[in-house]
């Protein structure tokens, strides 16, 4: 009798993990909030759902950001958009027929194992509410929806709201705005807001590295990865002495220097944001100190007024339908082997819960893979997971800033070869 699996969540890690449980033959449901496959990419103006901007181009380059399985159509650009993404993933959906196993429109409320081991999952949709039984549980509900903000002393009395209700720039027009953060997101956001914002400025707590999307002609990425097998330290250092060639340093353009060596948080991937900054459209600012009605006050004594606050400040990793008291992995370590297995639940696997510095999906797939397999009877897991757990945790590919946007990193090539080491030498 077939093993009979739940997904939870039809975007990028969702949709893999049920083309490789269905190509094992086995029974799978998913179940996904929105309308249609894509996740975040599905871009949508309806605030409080999680989509991308309007003006979205993806930060790693299509030959690292493609499934093995389903490559993108050659005519793609280097960086496609959020629209090409969109469709590249319901073309996925159709071309294996994965439409017919999901559930859309559809809130995943509570999962809890009962005493078989096996997960009762609970629904809503259209008002109603149903439980069913499933052999195995695949958590794909991504980890960039639930906002973190920042606080500050004192209360500001214009818009402070997350990049997360961001949707269209012309909301910015004519507004004064602050940009807190230096991460993509907020890159973005500066950039593009600059363009119709009476002034923009952007606040930073740290130095960030900033590279752009093209090294000698090349996508970014792809001309990193020439390099890649040496040393990681030797690596760290030659990028880091491309990028200043190619830059120049952050104090160059009035923005504080990384204060560790590329990989020690994740790399901002821009190619406007210091053009746009050196042509007088951004104005970088100092950490924030407190807020004051319209005004922000900065730790280096200086003031700004402003209409608009945009925090730019990442997500909570969080799995609202698991009992806290089961599982939270909102702070500190997330303890899973591969950043999937749990180290003691057998039937239970998260997938697409890591941050490479490169792309989810392709790791995602061979997470997938190795999920399927072993529902399949196909593979076998270690007898140590808690020791292996252990040994990731102390071994990570970059020894990065201790905060949690940092907690789930994963070096791209690096993480892809543990994964492809538990699958036959073909995949």
């Amino acid at each position: 009798m077939s093993k009979k699996v739940c997904v939870i969540g039809a975007g990028p890690s969702g949709i893999t993990a049920a083309k490789n449980l269905k190509d094992e033959g086995l029974e799978v449901v998913v179940y996904d909030l929105g309308s249609d496959v894509g996740g975040n990419w599905v871009f949508t103006e309806e605030v409080g759902h999680s989509s991308v901007f309007e003006t979205t181009y993806i930060i790693s380059s299509r030959t690292l950001s493609q499934y093995a399985d389903y490559p993108m159509p050659e005519d793609y650009p280097d960086y496609p958009s959020h629209k090409h993404l969109a469709k590249y993933f319901q073309d996925y959906a159709t071309h294996f027929g994965l439409y017919p196993l999901i559930q859309f429109n559809t809130l995943v409320t509570h999962c809890e194992r009962n005493k078989e081991g096996k997960w009762e999952v609970t629904t809503q949709s259209n008002g109603s509410e149903t439980t069913a039984e499933f052999d195995a549980l695949a958590v794909c509900n991504g980890h960039h929806w639930l906002p973190r903000m920042p606080k500050y002393p004192g209360r500001f009395s214009g818009e402070f709201i997350h990049s997360h209700e961001v949707k269209r720039f012309s909301r910015f027009t004519g507004k004064r705005v602050l940009v807190i953060g230096g991460g993509n997101s907020a890159a973005d956001v500066a950039v593009e807001s600059s363009r119709v914002a009476a002034s923009v400025d952007m606040s930073w707590r740290r130095g960030y590295w900033i590279a752009p999307k093209f090294m000698m002609g090349k996508p970014s990425d792809v001309f990193s990865t020439k390099i890649h097998w040496l040393p990681l330290k030797l690596w760290q250092k030659l990028s880091a002495l491309s990028l200043y060639f190619r830059n120049g340093k952050n104090t160059d353009y009035g923005l504080p220097n990384p204060d560790g060596p590329l990989g020690s948080h994740h790399p901002t991937i821009n190619e406007d944001l210091f053009f746009t900054i050196r042509h007088g459209k951004i104005k970088p600012r100092t950490d924030i100190a407190s807020l004051n009605g319209n005004e922000v006050v900065f730790k280096d004594g200086s003031k700004g007024e402003y209409d608009v606050v945009v925090a730019c400040t990442g997500y909570i990793i969080t799995h609202p339908f698991f009992d806290k008291s089961f599982i939270d992995y909102s702070e500190g370590d997330v303890p899973l082997w591969l950043r999937m297995i749990h180290p003691e639940m057998d039937n239970l696997y998260f997938i697409g819960l890591f941050q490479p510095l490169g792309c989810i999906w392709p790791g995602s797939e061979l997470q997938s893979k190795i999920m399927a397999r072993e529902l399949a009877g196909k593979w076998r897991r270690p007898t140590s997971i808690k020791k292996l757990i252990a040994e990731e945790l102390k071994n990570p590919d970059f020894q990065q800033i201790n905060t949690p946007r940092h907690t789930i990193t994963v070096d791209y090539h690096r993480f892809r070869k543990r994964l492809l080491n538990q699958l036959p030498k073909t995949s």
